[in-house]
């Protein structure tokens, strides 16, 4: 048996929370949006927090926690202290709950994600095995699923596809097994490539269709399509750089940035590409083009 407290804070105020709540013995503590507010950081590590913040905190069964509730329910930051109360939850198998949360998922009308520990809903389609793990990427987040979705929708049979930011490498595999001839996927986090070059014998792929770099190492190429999911910053820093790695009439596919932060990349990018207008969900934007001749 554990204990759970669930907490509404402002951001201000969870670090210091945080610290109260692992000095009174907590074992696990998790941050929830508690307003559905799309998030974005300015670079890679950064760590953003929603303005209104849902923690949870894990205690021990045994634990007596009413004098940190008294304490709790006089914290300035906390929102809902008149409703703060501690929640039961009784052991169970917690992998097999873990597993039973992720599901196949359609995107288009031939792509799959699938774990590993279920069984393709539709063989006949393009079916990627993924499992859940540290690489960003399993196609639960808009970005990603924006990105599947316009892969689905357009051939990559014999293009030479590049995969700026591969994550998990979901992107790569996908217009890999969709017929691209080859992937050139990068990163900057070495268990991002590890995790690719991992989900690519997973998934089956011929050896030197998918090739890992980190972007220092990464050859000068032409290729015919570039996706890059990744943050604002970079796709603005990168731009003239993704550029030079598309042959005239390639297509550039960027996603992993909020509406509104789309004009200045958009303008950005109109000096290279010829801009599609853009496909937005739930706040996160999917920005299309064409290399000018």
């Amino acid at each position: 048996m554990w204990q759970q407290i669930k907490i509404y804070v402002r951001s201000d105020g969870a670090e210091i929370l945080e610290q109260k709540l692992l000095e009174a013995g907590a074992i696990s503590i998790s941050y929830l949006d508690a307003k559905d507010q799309p998030i974005f950081a300015t670079e890679p590590g950064d760590m953003a927090l929603w303005q209104s913040t849902v923690v949870l905190s894990l205690f021990e069964g045994s634990r007596d926690l009413a004098y940190l509730l008294r304490d709790l329910s006089s914290d300035p930051s906390i929102a809902n202290a008149d409703k703060l109360k501690i929640s039961i939850i009784q052991d169970q198998n917690w992998q097999a709950k873990w597993m039973n949360d992720f599901e196949p998922i359609k995107f288009g009308k031939k792509l799959w994600i699938c774990p590993s520990w279920h069984s393709p809903p539709d063989p006949s389609a393009t079916n990627i095995i993924l499992d859940p793990g540290l690489a960003f990427g399993s196609g639960t987040h808009t970005t990603t699923s924006l990105c599947l979705k316009w892969l689905d929708q357009h051939t990559t049979r014999g293009s030479e596809v590049i995969d700026y930011g591969c994550g998990s490498g979901v992107l790569a595999i996908a217009a890999a097994l969709l017929g691209a001839e080859i992937v050139h996927a990068v990163d900057h986090d070495q268990q991002a490539i590890i995790a690719t070059t991992a989900n690519s014998v997973k998934n089956a792929i011929a050896k030197g269709i998918i090739k890992t770099y980190l972007p220092t190492a990464m050859p000068k190429v032409k290729a015919d399509i570039l996706l890059a999911n990744i943050l604002a910053q970079p796709l603005i820093d990168l731009a003239e750089n993704f550029s030079k790695k598309l042959k005239p009439e390639g297509r550039i596919v960027l996603s992993g940035f909020l509406e509104n932060q789309l004009d200045p990349i958009t303008k950005l990018y109109n000096r290279w590409f010829i801009m599609d207008s853009p496909n937005i969900e739930k706040e996160w934007v999917l920005l299309t083009g064409t290399r000018r001749v």
